[in-house]
């Protein structure tokens, strides 16, 4: 996951129908009706199922997320700490997991997530779940159990908020959010605008949740979560629609997925080295590998060097991810901010080049941000992107608005901020969005 700190992006670990509504004149119906109601800009973004409302009860699109709610425990000294001993600072608890994360942006930038999880009945599982439901995100997809152990993370920070050393218990994830609780709710998967799957879930979990969604056609996101886990997308990768790793991971997959271990990582120390259009270069042959084995979008964050958005042609990502998007107001409001602050006719001239295209790759810069704290904001990153996605905006102008979010993360002390201000986001957005620059478009590597 991407993270801002000044200008610079570093890494952390931690997408139904309308609602039925009934056509009557009854006063909650008019209510829900006008609460619902997608903007003239979108309707072409809407599921082409069309009848007479006296006929059809519609339902809203939620999309779904699985994968690790966690309480995050971070400890921060105010001096180095010495081996051995304690050291004075503060412990914070705070409400993390990558797929809990990216659930709790996307519902704060209007979309409405259906979260598919596991939790103990124990102090931990108890402040995520109080948290969620506060929240009115439901919690019919997360599976509570006395006998599971909620996944906990504590984090270790040096004095200057770096990531020192962690130890994770996560095992409750691969345990009991298993492929037959995944299978309960196969009709929120195939009606979902986009699924996203963290690499936390198991291997059965995992195809259970991605052969389901890529049976309806619904975009599937994966993110690897970390380098060792980010090889489980060998067994699903022809599903996989979407996959947002950084340098390291992406390694990780091309050799999971080229099954020999011909790349190599590439040293921290030597990035200052390194422009983005070399930096690029380096890392194209692994990106290739992803693109060639199936996955359409690749979204690779590359520290100060931005974000690199890598596709096969270009229409891919001209247009929305999801063939259901639909959102309530506050995803309205976000459609029309940034469709002003990001004209998606930046990149025509790329479109009238598609026909000999093969390989096409856009570089986004970082963000300067004013940093409280390092984690999280590369999850709010993917659920930026993720909720605009579900707004109707395309994949371009969606990644803007990621990095847009996770630099309001950064800026705040949970791992989601309490609340985006959309305007600020969609400002922030056109900055990126204005800066961003076409790195690659050939025919062949």
């Amino acid at each position: 996951m991407a993270v801002l700190q000044g200008s610079k992006v570093y890494r952390d670990r931690g997408g139904r129908r309308r609602r039925n509504m009934e056509s009557s004149g009854r006063r909650q119906r008019d209510t829900l009706s006008r609460r619902l109601s997608p903007p003239p800009e979108a309707d072409h973004f809407l599921h082409p199922i069309v009848l007479r409302a006296e006929e059809l009860k519609q339902e809203e699109a939620e999309p779904v997320i699985v994968g690790g709610m966690v309480l995050d425990i971070h400890a921060t000294p105010s001096m180095p700490a010495n081996p051995g001993t304690t050291t004075p600072g503060k412990v914070h608890y705070v409400l993390g997991g990558v797929a809990r994360n990216v659930a709790e942006c996307m519902s704060k930038l209007g979309a409405k997530p259906f979260m598919l999880s596991a939790v103990g009945l124990d102090m931990a599982g108890n402040l995520l779940l109080e948290h969620w439901k506060s929240a009115k995100l439901s919690i019919e997809g997360i599976q509570m159990r006395h006998d599971i152990e909620t996944a906990v993370v504590c984090n270790i920070f040096d004095a200057e908020g770096e990531l020192a050393a962690a130890v994770a218990s996560v095992e409750a994830v691969e345990k009991f959010l298993t492929a037959e609780w995944i299978k309960k709710f196969k009709s929120k998967l195939s009606t979902a605008p986009v699924l996203m799957v963290d690499a936390n879930l198991n291997p059965p979990a995992l195809e259970a949740s991605c052969l389901k969604a890529a049976k309806s056609d619904v975009p599937v996101w994966f993110e690897p979560v970390s380098v060792t886990k980010s090889s489980r997308v060998a067994p699903v990768v022809k599903y996989i629609t979407f996959a947002s790793p950084n340098e390291d991971e992406l390694v990780a997959m091309a050799n999971a997925l080229s099954c020999d271990n011909v790349f190599c990582l590439i040293r921290k120390d030597d990035y200052r080295n390194f422009s983005t259009e070399s930096l690029f270069q380096l890392l194209k042959p692994a990106i290739w590998v992803l693109l060639e084995k199936g996955i359409k979008i690749v979204l690779v964050t590359v520290g100060s060097n931005g974000v690199y958005l890598c596709s096969k042609g270009v229409s891919a990502l001209m247009k929305s991810g999801s063939k259901r998007t639909y959102c309530g107001g506050l995803g309205r409001q976000l459609y029309k901010l940034v469709s002003a602050s990001c004209p998606p006719n930046q990149f025509s001239s790329a479109v009238e080049s598609e026909g000999s295209s093969h390989l096409f790759a856009v570089h986004f810069p970082a963000l300067t941000a004013s940093v409280v704290k390092l984690t999280g904001a590369g999850d709010c990153l993917v659920g930026g992107t993720l909720a605009s996605i579900c707004a109707g905006l395309d994949v371009l102008q969606s990644v803007a608005v990621g990095i847009a979010a996770a630099k309001a993360a950064v800026q705040a002390v949970a791992n989601v901020p309490a609340e985006y201000s959309l305007a600020t986001i969609a400002d922030d957005a056109g900055v990126v969005y204005s800066a961003a620059k076409v790195l690659c478009l050939q025919s062949k590597l």
